[in-house]
């Protein structure tokens, strides 16, 4: 049955092609087309006991993407990618409230239009409406925001060692990545900033980033750079390793270190008495037979902890509610102790604490999570927990909450 929807699909895409001039036959177009995509329910209760109104959020939550790759010759193929989404690319009407709102039937947008030449040897050059595949943004996810961009980017290999390139003309940086609402501790407005010292939103800016990536095993490096003109320039620095211990022992580490500086009239208009932001994260993993664990400590700079345009990305240290991104001198620990009750389920502890003097934070949440990975492209988990955020300046409590989720995610 899957198969046949599958098949269904493409054949529709290819029967709409052939009303046009230059239509091939139906059997070429489906052979042509690749077809992959998601499907993600999840439904999240949260209930604050320090919120005087809306203290229990209680959200149905949708996001559908199809990917779509068409041969167009031997050298270049067309990539497109749909969404049944926000107009962030996160889950759709962004989020559809299960407790006081009715259901919705939300609309499909375009969120990738691009080409991707292979001609020159161990080169890929994409042109046209794409994700920003960097380590500050998240150019795709099943269950979140995506950053998306206009331009082009090429990734050429030699040997051991990739290099990249990119420039952008035009981004959706303005709507997308959540450090621009408030969430958890974290309250970034970039683009409010952006848009009062430039007169233009940050999805205008142009993006210049570059990389250079080697894979000198055991140990991979990689060294970034991206500039959002007029707004800031950033570098990371990052070194991966990790090896088997025997047959069902593994051991990884992750050592990242970022900086970012913003531009004066951000600064200025953030009203900041430093334009300097950095981080550094040390996080090791393990896997010993049935149990895996997780250690990571992430440290942000006294002047800021702005180091990640969305707390997905990889140059962000997210727990479930908790992120040091945007804090300034925080000190986040993160934990995880998991077990394998079966092959295909797990049980997981998950602990975060995060403290910041200079923005009189203290924050810690612990939940617990069983993960169910029915098939290779159908898993499901649940979640439940609680966190607590205190102003230490105050001496208060500002949210205590207990949190669940559940959620069902299918790959095709």
């Amino acid at each position: 049955m899957k198969k046949i929807a599958k098949l269904s699909l493409v054949a529709a895409v290819a029967v709409a092609g052939l009303t046009t001039a230059n239509a091939q036959p139906l059997e070429e177009a489906i052979k042509n087309v690749d077809v992959s995509g998601s499907v993600v329910y999840r439904y999240d209760n949260f209930d604050d006991d320090k919120k005087l109104t809306g203290n229990n959020t209680e959200k149905n939550n949708y996001k559908v993407a199809l990917n779509l790759a068409s041969k167009i010759n031997e050298d270049v193929k067309f990539n497109s990618r749909f969404l049944v989404a926000n107009e962030n690319g996160d889950f759709a009407e962004g989020g559809l409230d299960a407790d006081n709102g009715s259901d919705a039937n939300p609309g499909v947008t375009l969120s990738h239009a691009y080409f991707g030449y292979t001609g020159l040897p161990n080169t890929t050059v994409n042109v046209g409406k794409q994700g920003l595949a960097t380590p500050w943004t998240v150019a795709l996810d099943s269950d979140g925001n995506e950053q998306t961009g206009t331009g082009i980017l090429a990734l050429s290999t030699m040997g051991p060692v990739t290099a990249a390139g990119g420039y952008f003309n035009q981004t959706n940086l303005d709507k997308s990545g959540n450090i621009n609402s408030a969430q958890s501790v974290s309250v970034v407005n970039l683009n409010t900033y952006s848009t009062t010292a430039n007169n233009e939103n940050m999805g205008s800016r142009d993006i210049f980033v570059g990389a250079l990536l080697a894979d000198l095993s055991p140990v991979k490096l990689e060294a970034w750079y991206l500039d959002l003109a007029d707004t800031f320039d950033t570098y990371t620095l990052v070194a991966k390793t990790g090896f088997d211990i025997d047959s069902s022992s593994k051991v990884g580490v992750e050592a990242r270190y970022v900086s970012l500086t913003l531009d004066d009239k951000i600064k200025t208009a953030a009203g900041l008495n430093s334009d300097d932001n950095a981080m550094y994260r040390l996080a090791v993993t393990g896997n010993v037979g049935i149990v895996n664990a997780k250690v990571a400590y992430t440290k942000t700079d006294k002047d800021g902890g702005l180091t990640a345009l969305d707390q997905d990305a990889e140059n962000a240290s997210l727990g479930w509610n908790l992120t040091s991104n945007g804090v300034a001198d925080a000190k986040y620990w993160q934990g995880v102790l998991g077990v394998n009750i079966l092959s295909n389920l797990n049980l997981s502890a998950n602990y975060g604490n995060l403290d910041s003097d200079e923005d009189e934070i203290e924050a810690e949440e612990l939940f617990a999570q069983l993960t169910y990975k029915m098939s290779k492209n159908l898993s499901t988990y649940l979640r439940y927990g609680t966190y607590e955020e205190d102003n230490t300046g105050a001496n208060t409590t500002v949210s205590d909450q207990n949190r669940g989720r559940l959620q069902v995610e299918y790959t095709f």
